[in-house]
């Protein structure tokens, strides 16, 4: 009797463990596995009251434009949300940091640090980034920097079937941002990309995929992404010295241009394009962030900042030449400082309706900058 109450009770013992097995089994041959938890990690420094006024100030001169008065995102050129809470769970300071500072090579966001040609100083930069942190309330977790792994090729049909549509077939940015952009996968660890598609972003179309796509499929999806950023390298631009206001009339002997514009705003590339040629009698003002002007510009462009005091630059600009402002939103920067312009008696006044960006995929020439080797 004893020696078979020892075999029913080893019994019992190995089928728990083999329902336990088999239990562990399910788990982790499940598509869909829970998502691993994050560290916290220690919130960064906290602004003094001063620094956060400067800070919220900048915010509201420099980004209000593109990313809303509350960083809610998309007002132009799809610009990203600024409040999204797994963002900024994730990407404090860094991921944040450097786009702030240098700019997203290939879209309209220009680098604001004054090393490059921006208005801001590092430390104004720095303080951005945390104001920002703090808006968004969120907590910061502790990203792996390791590479993670996966399948590109069936990364690529997962990114076609569930990604393309708003961040464009080669990852161009349709109404997301650009994932192939090659400066942001350069400044943005694995871990950060396989965060943001496992949690989404939260106040955005941005969905989080944890429920939708197994473990593995994440990761396939990273490593496609990830494939995107090779062979890319930050180059420094040698900073040009500033027109003048002598140089701000171009073609000062020419005849001044006849544009049709469209709306009553708007000149095409052609005819900008065709006015030039001609050697007509202009002003253009770009009116992008002063370090994408010193990356291209269309030659003879005067940099007007959106956001720069418009009467103390203009004062040098006679009113009676034709103006013509782009951007590369492709129209609001350039809307905005010609609204200006007209309320200050400017009648002469266009705005290049393609923008920058338009005109360089048409095949119209711009200036590039000059870079140290």
């Amino acid at each position: 009797m004893e020696s078979i109450l020892k075999r029913a009770g080893l019994f019992v013992i190995f089928s728990a463990v083999a329902a336990l097995s088999i239990m562990v089994s399910l788990v982790l041959t499940s598509p869909f596995v829970v998502a691993q938890e994050y560290e916290k990690r220690s919130p960064p420094r906290k602004l003094t009251t001063a620094q956060a006024k400067v800070a919220e100030a900048n915010y509201k001169k420099y980004c209000v434009l593109c990313h809303g008065e509350d960083r809610q995102g998309h007002v132009n050129d799809h610009a990203p949300s600024l409040r999204s809470q797994s963002l900024f769970e994730s990407g404090v300071p860094h991921a944040i940091l450097r786009p702030l500072s240098f700019g997203r090579e290939g879209t309209p966001m220009g680098g604001y640090l004054d090393e490059v040609g921006g208005p801001m100083t590092l430390d104004e930069v720095w303080n951005l980034t945390y104001w920002l942190f703090e808006k968004s309330g969120a907590e910061r977790v502790r990203l792996s920097t390791k590479p993670v792994y996966g399948d590109i090729k069936q990364g690529e049909k997962i990114y076609q079937k569930e990604c393309a549509d708003c961040h464009g077939k080669s990852g161009e940015g349709v109404t997301g941002p650009a994932l192939g952009n090659q400066s942001a996968l350069a400044h943005n660890t694995d871990e950060f990309i396989r965060y943001a598609i496992r949690h989404g972003r939260q106040d955005t179309p941005m969905p989080a995929f944890e429920d939708k796509l197994s473990s593995a499929d994440i990761d396939n999806v990273t490593a496609f992404l990830r494939s995107r950023g090779k062979n890319w390298e930050m180059k420094k631009n040698i900073l040009k010295a500033l027109p003048t206001p002598e140089q701000y009339v171009i073609n000062p002997d020419g005849k001044s241009p006849n544009f049709e514009l469209s709306d009553g705003l708007y000149v095409s590339s052609h005819d900008l394009n065709k006015a030039l040629v001609a050697k007509n009698k202009m002003v253009l003002l770009d009116t992008r962030v002063t370090s994408v002007w010193q990356t291209a510009h269309i030659e003879g462009a005067v940099p007007l900042p959106y956001y720069a005091d418009l009467e103390a630059t203009v004062k040098d600009i006679p009113k009676d030449v034709q103006i013509v402002a782009y951007c590369s939103c492709p129209r609001a920067a350039a809307d905005s400082v010609i609204k200006q312009l007209r309320g200050l008696g400017y009648k002469k006044t266009a705005t290049l309706y393609e923008g920058i960006f338009g005109w360089m995929n048409m095949g119209y020439p711009v200036m590039h900058g000059d870079v140290l080797d």
